[in-house]
């Protein structure tokens, strides 16, 4: 019985790599019967697969939609983030790290009373528009970047490292910052060009958008 369902296994493989059809294979299967084999064994084997073939023919949903939808399942999956149309916004080629607001990356404690606050005044947040940090001579305290594999960044921060076209990106822990990003050179999307102020107001009026809410289960 395994052995059966390993053949079946390996027909329904092939087809959905090769897009050969089972009747192809039925066929081929049946001209080799009438060739002399070299052995008992070989005209087993052979005999197997014409008849497993020939049941595929029947069953065309096996041999063909259920593989194909079990193959695309294991393909990476897009979110919608990813789907963000980026076609009318500039892009500016950076060099993109990640911090957190530990002493790692700022060198202040949770007992340091700016802790986890950002140049513009607000504190560190990581939501559907996160805060991140740029040089301002290039992106303004205000902007909103869409950066692809992170979501929409808005700048509220600066660093003594992050000069010219570089961006540090807020996430939560160390840990997210080395398994979800690193550190990255790549095209990032000028949504919003800002005037060089931020307030909470407007931080939390684009994180409250109906329109985003959608994204939430996908955020990065």
């Amino acid at each position: 019985m395994m052995t059966v369902l390993l053949v079946w296994a390996m027909l329904a493989t092939l087809s959905s790599i090769s897009g050969v059809e089972a009747a192809d294979v039925s066929h081929w299967a049946a001209v080799s019967l009438q060739e002399p084999q070299k052995n008992i064994f070989e005209r087993a084997g052979t005999k197997t697969i014409l008849v497993l073939s020939q049941a595929m023919e029947k069953t065309t949903g096996i041999w063909g939609h259920e593989f194909k939808v079990n193959a695309e399942s294991l393909a990476p999956k897009e979110t919608a983030l990813d789907q963000f149309d980026v076609s009318p916004y500039p892009s500016v080629k950076v060099t993109a790290t990640g911090y957190t607001a530990g002493v790692e990356s700022t060198g202040k404690s949770k007992a340091h009373p700016a802790y986890g606050i950002t140049k513009s005044g607000l504190r560190v947040k990581r939501d559907l528009y996160s805060t991140i940090a740029a040089d301002t001579n290039i992106f303004p305290i205000g902007t909103i970047l869409f950066i692809p594999g992170y979501g929409f960044g808005v700048v509220a921060d600066t660093g003594s490292a992050i000069k010219g076209r570089k961006i540090d990106l807020y996430f939560e822990t160390i840990k997210d910052v080395y398994e979800k990003w690193g550190k990255k050179t790549l095209s990032v999307y000028v949504v919003q060009k800002g005037s060089g102020k931020l307030t909470e107001k407007e931080l939390k009026t684009w994180n409250e958008q109906k329109s985003m809410q959608h994204y939430r289960k996908q955020l990065y």
